[in-house]
């Protein structure tokens, strides 16, 4: 079968609901996750089933939810390169150190994994308009995702979100509107737009398929690796759904019989100018307050309330992991080193994870002989507002000096 998905489930009620049926949330009001026939499946597919098959998410596609390869919307996403950075890692004193790459995927960012199976399945159900609030790249993706699939779109940012990522949606046709506020209240409009319309919506975790983009990430990670799991996975925490989906591509690994041992440390990164679910962690609790006047440099992590934040921390604690938050200051810094140390060019809340690992190590929470992995969530040339130059001008019969500091 080319999938072997088989219904969906509300992880706070147990309540189950079709695949085969346009649907948002639970009627207990939580967001609802993908199950797949993992018994059946585990007999039928092996790991060497992967060697010829094209570096694409789609090359896992029996735990993915489009049951007919007819409805996939692709622009060829997924396999990102797991890069090692032996430079950092000798300076934090680890045994390996990773940056899993999304700058490099279609839209400039990791988004383009959730947009990809967001928007196929919703080809599959039949839907043809799409409304979302977004901070930028997720509505850049599903934008660009929706005009491949012939679908019309609707996108609602923040004024402040970065302006690149508005051009991304005006250039893909969207019907884009700019909102004084935070995503939060994005969303607000989004939901009243719904009701009005009649347009399915596309929220991040208010449709169920996103987070099956975005779990492919984990699974790479895994293969990557040779199915030998890192000790810990650091990953930028706004909406979280980064954090789910490999913490549900992981434990499928572990049902399949594809990984051995103890799952990867967790760790959501957060801003120290928004980071509610490292509050509710520091404070033991299972859900997140909102945080008020948040305000970080990392655009993509300024979410005062994530409506599946009891998942991200059901992530984090069932891996012994942890949360924590990092100053924005540090974020520019190590955006900067990482691109003169190792040649990347990431974005500010890939930026935070290097910054929180660098934290993590200094108090011993990793240790020397960790293996681990940073997600770096976006291309850094799309956050120009970030890069601080200091450039001489020169005359055009100037010489120049026998070292040049950039």
């Amino acid at each position: 079968m080319f999938s072997y998905v088989s219904h969906l489930e509300c992880p706070k009620c147990g309540l189950t609901h079709p695949v085969d049926q346009q649907i948002n949330l639970c009627t207990c009001g939580s967001p609802l996750l993908v199950r797949y026939h993992l018994n059946d499946l585990k007999k039928a597919w092996q790991k060497s089933s992967l060697t010829t098959r094209p570096a694409t998410l789609w090359r896992y596609h029996e735990l993915l939810p489009v049951v007919d390869e007819a409805n996939i919307v692709t622009l060829g996403e997924g396999m990102t390169p797991l890069l090692p950075t032996t430079r950092l890692a000798r300076e934090l004193g680890v045994r390996e150190m990773y940056v899993k790459d999304e700058g490099i995927i279609p839209t400039g960012s990791f988004k383009a994994r959730g947009a990809a199976v967001g928007v196929s399945k919703a080809k599959e159900l039949g839907i043809t308009d799409i409304a979302m609030p977004t901070n930028g790249n997720a509505g850049a993706a599903w934008s660009t995702y929706a005009a491949r699939a012939g679908m019309r779109s609707t996108i609602v940012m923040p004024k402040a979100a970065p302006f690149l990522t508005r051009g991304e949606c005006a250039m893909a046709g969207a019907n884009l509107y700019l909102v004084n506020g935070l995503i939060s209240d994005a969303g607000k409009i989004v939901g009243r737009a719904v009701q009005k319309h009649g347009w399915f919506d596309a929220s991040t975790l208010k449709e169920p398929y996103r987070i099956e983009g975005k779990k492919t990430m984990g699974l790479e990670i895994a293969e990557q690796l040779g199915w030998k799991l890192p000790d810990v996975i650091l990953y930028p925490t706004g909406g979280g759904v980064g954090i789910i989906g490999i913490y549900k591509a992981l434990r499928e690994l572990q049902e399949l019989g594809w990984v051995e041992g103890p799952l990867p440390r967790l760790v959501a990164v957060q801003s120290k100018g928004c980071a509610p679910i490292v509050r509710a962690w520091q404070e033991g609790k299972r859900e997140s307050v909102f945080w008020e006047h948040s305000e970080t440099v990392a655009f993509g992590i300024n979410v005062p309330k994530a409506l599946g934040d009891f998942l991200v921390l059901e992530a984090v604690y069932e891996t012994d992991g942890c949360a924590i938050a990092v100053d924005d200051r540090d974020i520019i810094m190590e955006q900067k080193h990482l691109a003169s140390t190792e040649g990347l060019f990431i974005c500010p809340e890939g930026a935070a994870t290097v910054a929180a690992a660098r934290e993590l190590r200094k108090i011993g929470w990793i240790k020397e002989s960790d293996t681990i992995v940073v997600l770096n969530t976006g291309i850094g040339i799309k956050y120009p507002e970030t890069i601080d130059m200091h450039v001489k001008t020169l005359q055009p019969d100037s010489d120049l000096p026998e070292t040049y500091i950039g």
